[in-house]
């Protein structure tokens, strides 16, 4: 380390993804009762008071693995003594040689505060503020669908034309109100779902269910849009006698979601395929394209509500809320399974169902999300 930074009036420290310690100065060192080399190889998290702990996982980790910064936040330190040091703290994160690491200065509050007691408030506000959103969110989707839904049915009345005949032209702006109130009804169905799942409200009973019965009945609904964006399909090692323990709507959602994604992301003549493998333990459902792909500081991220990665490289038809595939992860987990994702850029995407196998007609006890 450099003998100014080592000696430098403010603490400094880097640690990696895991919150191992990979370099610490003689100043904070000290300022917590250590050698700096006692420190090398420790955790991070080791150092921190109980509230800056939460604090730590909770935000100031997050912040900076997603945004790549954090600026002016307070924490508080435990010297080697027991003794808690409040500390003002900014962080950034970046590549060093090959790895990933957070590199943060402190310096000492000279004065200290109710910082913890304060973050406990916080953190039981944020908790309230969580299930009033959620209520909310469902009470909303709630009273928006009704609408939307009788929208959908006056267009399809006139479009029958029932009330007299329609020119071409008004046919065919009907058409565009319909597709767009149907559009609106699946965004709030997301909303609604996602807060369902966000409030541990929803139950999910498991079944013995076919693979092939299960993909049969998702391609079904998407031939018309594959045929629409001239895209090739293929199912590729789906045994017929593949079976897994879900639940046969929420796997069909899951489905439909990426499947659906994979169109959305794929220009035209490229391929979709669906690979079907599985063991005694587990049964893998991945859903492959030939689409644009996804960067790979990215990938840790789509799974996470309302995260919609590089807008700018697909058009507004495209553009939902950033639900489905938080949703999707939501339901794989409650169905004891896994959601993964492998991508390069320019070449595709593979996500992957991982579900607990199964044999069939065993049946099985129900379980709830």
């Amino acid at each position: 380390m450099d003998s100014l930074l080592d000696h430098a009036p403010c603490g400094y420290l880097s640690f990696t993804d895991e919150g191992v310690i990979r370099m610490v100065n003689t100043t904070l060192a000290r300022l917590l009762g250590y050698a700096p080399e006692e420190l090398h190889g420790r955790k991070f998290e080791a150092l921190l008071g109980v509230g800056a702990r939460i604090f730590y996982h909770t935000h100031f980790f997050p912040v900076l693995k997603l945004e790549g910064e954090a600026e002016e936040v307070y924490l508080t330190l435990r010297s080697r003594e027991g003794e808690e040091i409040p500390v003002l703290s900014n962080g950034i994160r970046r590549e060093r040689e090959g790895e990933m690491l957070s590199e943060c200065v402190f310096v000492r509050m000279l004065q200290r505060s109710q910082y913890e007691d304060e973050l406990l408030r916080a953190k039981r506000s944020a908790e309230a503020a969580s299930d009033a959103k959620a209520k909310f969110l469902s009470m909303m989707s709630h009273e928006l669908r009704t609408p939307l839904q009788a929208i959908s049915g006056y267009c399809e009345l006139l479009l029958e034309e029932v009330s007299g005949p329609i020119t071409g032209e008004q046919r065919s702006d009907l058409h565009a109100v319909q597709s767009a109130s149907e559009e609106l009804v699946r965004l709030l169905n997301d909303i609604l779902d996602f807060a369902r799942l966000e409030s541990g409200s929803s139950s999910i009973k498991l079944e013995t269910v076919p693979v092939e019965a299960a993909l049969t009945r998702a391609e079904a609904l998407l031939v018309p849009k594959l045929a629409e964006a001239h895209l090739s399909y293929a199912r590729i090692g789906c045994d017929p006698d593949l079976y897994l323990r879900a639940n046969p709507d929420r796997l069909q959602q899951v489905l439909l979601n990426l499947l659906t994604n994979a169109i959305k992301f794929t220009p035209a003549d490229g391929v979709i395929s669906v690979e079907c493998s599985g063991d005694e333990s587990s049964t893998r459902i991945a859903v492959r394209d030939t689409g644009c792909g996804i960067p790979e500081e990215h990938l840790a991220r789509i799974f996470e509500p309302f995260v919609q990665v590089d807008r700018n490289r697909i058009d507004s038809r495209q553009r939902g809320v950033g639900l489905g595939l938080a949703i999707s992860r939501e339901l794989v987990q409650a169905m004891r399974g896994e959601l993964s994702v492998a991508s390069e850029l320019g070449v595709g995407s593979v996500f992957t169902i991982s579900l607990p196998s199964a044999e069939a007609g065993v049946e099985l006890a129900p379980a709830l999300a």
